[in-house]
């Protein structure tokens, strides 16, 4: 074991969660089999999917604070009636907040409609007191998105009133909200229901998880069709994705064909695995969430605790967890511009349990009371960069961003590079694998990390844009003799196949045996207990 301790300034970070009543009681929480987080937050108010009779309906409420209780005595054990926006005539399936207006919120249902609702102030007056009466909320545009299902709404990072949502017959479809009559983008490909979707900061490029076990990068303006197409996770239980921030790399977690959850790592110019980790054989779903902060969180649903890890050098180091005996149904994080940066708070989750919601502080241990700047990257702030008609125009700009000392907005990192030739259906398995059980020890692989960066990956082959490129540095490099060469990755390649399949069927052998323990052990507790009684 090492003697030396890797440097890094969030190595003590630490989950502070508040107190009982600086949270919600009393909430009722939807029962639809559908995934997805089931709340979402603006920096100013949470909405949940609420379990409610007479067609589809979700909560919005005041942000809570794992800092102090809410001002005015606003009660913390909600009443058993309170408003809702009730419009959809089927269970509501996910909702988000705008980037730009936090009291816009957009939310998707299983009737195939999408609605748009704005929240006032002082909805929230009198909450509680003597015959108060609650009026719910009325939606402000309604879309039909789909004959079928509406299953995940997605604001756009950088142009203003650009909606993604995912629909029940497998496409993605972009809306202007000014003008949302007919879709201004329809993307496809997907053999199975997409299961989850993000844009890149900058939202020229998206990417796509799907139930057919296949990642899908599209440069949304250019084609309907995916750019790049990858094998993703085996297993086709709830794959998910996220935008690894201004990295041209993503994060995907889903469930291997033996079970086991896994979190993996891909560079987005040919959509090849960076790193694939093992975590555990629990059968809740993985929730990815990025902090520019360049940790990555992890929480699973039917879990107590949320695990994170900080990526350095194209490898994940588990830096700790924050534990709970209240298993969470959903998860989301607040918008980094509305941290509080006098606690040197880095990250805020909004932790949805079977009744109740509890915020949740990630905070650097110091004891300075100025500005701690090198844990503060610049936030996303809420001035957008382009308007929808400039977007579906085909302009991009980085996305603006705002200090978190002195409110100053910048412009962010140029967009990345998009592939520039459709890709074909690859059947590629991820080959760099590990185990992590706990965040608790630096996952590092035996063989070498790749390191070439995505961006040159496309522009030195485009004739072969999704190649593999798990080899050894040293048999990239150019041979005089063609033949030689393709012999050389063709014999690569097989025995790359051959070594993941034996370590498939080794795996296997290991879980057969560990079973085998198990039920010896149990009728050795039932021969002790027989000769106890006897």
């Amino acid at each position: 074991m090492s003697r030396f301790v890797r440097a890094s300034k969030y190595r003590h970070v630490f989950g502070q969660q508040g107190k009982k009543e600086y949270g919600f009681d009393n909430i009722k929480v939807s029962s639809s089999a559908w995934d997805t987080n089931l709340i979402s937050a603006s920096s100013r108010y949470i909405s949940i999917n609420w379990n409610a009779s007479g067609g589809g309906a979700f909560a919005i409420l005041p942000l809570p604070s794992p800092f102090e209780p809410f001002p005015h005595g606003f009660p913390y054990k909600l009443p058993d009636l309170i408003p809702l926006a009730r419009s959809h005539s089927a269970p509501v399936l996910d909702t988000d907040w705008s980037p730009f207006n936090d009291s816009v919120v957009a939310s998707a249902g299983d009737d195939g409609k999408v609605m748009i609702w704005k929240v006032e102030p002082s909805v929230f007056e009198g909450w509680g007191q003597e015959h108060w009466e609650p009026q719910d909320f009325d939606p402000v545009a309604r879309i039909d998105v789909s004959p079928r299902r509406a299953g995940q709404v997605l604001f756009h990072p950088t142009a203003n009133n650009v909606l993604a949502t995912t629909t029940g017959d497998h496409t993605v479809k972009l809306w202007d909200l000014a003008n949302p009559e007919h879709p201004k983008v329809v993307l496809g490909g997907h053999g199975d229901a997409i299961q989850s979707l993000a844009f890149n900061p900058s939202g020229n490029l998206l990417v796509t998880t799907c139930r057919d076990r296949k990642i899908r990068l599209f440069d949304p303006r250019a084609s309907g069709d995916a750019v790049r197409v990858t094998e993703g996770h085996g297993g086709i239980k709830g794959a998910r994705v996220v935008w690894m921030g201004e990295r041209d790399n993503i994060a995907t977690t889903g469930f291997s064909k033996m079970s086991d959850r896994q979190v993996a790592i891909w560079e987005t110019g040919g959509l090849t695995n960076v790193k694939m980790i093992t975590i555990d054989q629990t059968s809740g779903v993985l929730m990815p969430f990025w902090s520019d902060n360049n940790i990555l969180f992890l929480a699973g649903k039917g879990d107590g605790n949320i695990r994170y890890y900080e990526y350095e050098g194209d490898q994940l180091y588990g830096l700790s967890e924050f534990k709970s005996a209240d298993p969470q149904r959903g998860m989301c994080f607040l918008p980094r511009r509305a941290l509080n940066v006098s606690e040197c708070e880095i990250a805020r989750a909004y932790k949805l349990t079977a009744t109740a919601i509890e915020p949740i502080a990630f905070i650097v241990p110091r004891k300075s009371e100025s500005f701690q700047s090198d844990i503060y990257p610049p936030a996303p702030s809420s001035e957008p960069a382009l308007s929808a008609a400039e977007f579906f125009s085909g302009k991009t700009a980085p996305p603006n961003l705002v200090s978190l000392d002195t409110g100053a907005i910048s412009a962010g990192a140029p967009p990345s590079a998009v592939p520039s030739t459709p890709a074909p259906q690859l059947v590629s398995t991820p080959t760099k694998t590990s185990s992590a059980p706990a965040p608790v020890a630096a996952s590092v692989p035996s063989t070498p990390a790749q390191a070439e960066p995505p961006s040159p990956v496309v522009t030195k082959t485009p004739s072969s844009p999704v190649a593999i490129s798990h080899e050894p540095k040293t048999l990239t490099r150019s041979v005089t003799n063609p033949e030689h060469d393709t012999f050389a990755v063709s014999a690569l390649k097989e025995e790359n196949a051959r070594i993941t399949t034996e370590l498939r069927e080794a795996r296997a052998q290991i879980r057969n045996l560990e079973l085998q323990v198990e039920s010896m052990k149990a009728n050795a507790r039932k021969a002790a207990q027989a000769l106890l009684e006897g």
